[in-house]
């Protein structure tokens, strides 16, 4: 992990994802994970390159490592990175709705 990179870093992301946008996450998790049926998410962590989740899936929590289509610069980017991910993965799902 780079210095602008930080552990503190991934816990603020973390927890801002977790708290308020856990809707994104089960759509990563789906769009990118290859979890199609997860019903939950959480991500765990964050890191220049890729992000951990646990996906809930039939009762059980599965490990996710979802990688990043560059590595990551800074906070900044991972913002960036995420809400760009979040819009494919809507497209992704209203394509398979559709």
């Amino acid at each position: 992990m780079s210095k602008d990179f930080s552990a503190d870093i991934s816990s603020r992301i973390c927890k801002h994802m977790n708290d308020d946008h856990a809707d994104a996450i089960v759509l990563y998790a789906k769009a990118f994970g290859g979890i199609t049926d997860a019903i939950a998410a959480q991500m765990l962590s964050i890191d220049a390159q890729g992000m951990d989740l646990t996906a809930q899936v039939n009762e059980e929590a599965v490990p996710v490592r979802i990688q990043f289509d560059h590595v990551l610069a800074d906070a900044e980017d991972a913002h960036q990175t995420l809400i760009a991910m979040v819009k494919q993965a809507r497209v992704k799902a209203k394509y398979k709705l559709g």
